[in-house]
Formats: C-alpha cells, structure tokens, sequence
C-alpha cells in the first residue's frame, strides 16, 4: 500500500464496509481521545490541520485520473471532520480539567451530528461535495464538522447552562 494511500483509507479503515464513511469517523474517535490525552485540545487541532493539508495531497494523488472524484474507500475527509466535531468537546475538558471521556455526550452528539450533515449534505456541504475536486472531497466534510461542532456546543449550552447541569 502507497503513503498516499494508506493517508486516503486512514490505514485501510475506507475499505471496511458496509458505510466506509461512518467507519472513518468511528476510527477517528479513539485517535482524538489518545491526541487529546497526549497534548489536549492543542494537539488536536494541529493534528487536524495536518491531517486536512495531507488528505488533501493523498486524495490528489489517489483520484488523478480516476473516473470517480469521490471513491468510498477515501475517508480521510471524514476524520478530519469528525475531529473539527469534537473540538468543543476537547476544549471544554481541557478548560475545565476534566478527562475528555467525562464529556461522553458530546462525543456522542458530535458523532451523530457530522454522520447526519455528512450524509444529508445540506447547504454549504451539498455546494462542497457537488465541486468534483480533490478539495471538494475535503472540505464537505470539513463544513460537515464545523456545523457538527455549532451543534455539540448549543447542546452543551442547553445542558450546562440553562439546565445547570
């Protein structure tokens, strides 16, 4: 297996099925948890920045004169919008030092809502997937994560602050 391959499948993880794509978000999940543990929320977003740069250059290489933009088997794009997802929850454990599995819900919230917006593509995920490109392949799930992340933070103002949890 390629570099760029093994980038674009997140090890092999695309090649699962059924649903690569929610395959590739449940594999990014334990390597949010071990990134925050090591260096908190910090760490995950550099980590997510990184990843974003190199799965933009693994999904150049891999769909070059491919007959399909999109290929299931890449799922890079959904890690690096599973982990935009989970910086909310990242940041509040590390704000409030407490261990980022104390936060499950958000992890869960943050799951369920990028595997919704990824799949329904509303909006602006819709404009970015229909784009056919290398980056379209990337930044549909990048906006999937950022409105996932808008979402686990309303949820945890409504939990934590109007209901004084």
């Amino acid at each position: 297996m390629t570099l760029t391959r093994m980038i674009a499948t997140f090890g092999g993880v695309g090649y699962l099925r059924p649903a690569p794509g929610t395959w590739g978000s449940f594999a990014a999940l334990p390597v949010a948890w071990g990134l925050h543990v090591l260096g908190g929320f910090w760490l995950l977003l550099g980590a997510t920045l990184v990843a974003f740069a190199l799965g933009w250059w693994a999904t150049i290489v891999e769909t070059r004169g491919a007959p399909d933009a999109d290929p299931s088997e890449i799922v890079i794009d959904e890690v690096v919008g599973m982990w935009i997802a989970l910086w909310p929850v990242s940041l509040g454990a590390m704000m409030q030092g407490v261990p980022v599995t104390a936060l499950w819900p958000g992890w869960v919230t943050a799951f369920l809502a990028f595997r919704a917006f990824d799949i329904w593509k509303p909006g602006p995920v819709g404009l970015a997937d229909r784009m056919h490109t290398p980056l379209g392949v990337m930044l549909d799930d990048v906006v999937a994560g950022f409105l996932a992340t808008l979402v686990v933070a309303v949820a945890a103002v409504v939990s934590h602050g109007l209901m004084g949890a």
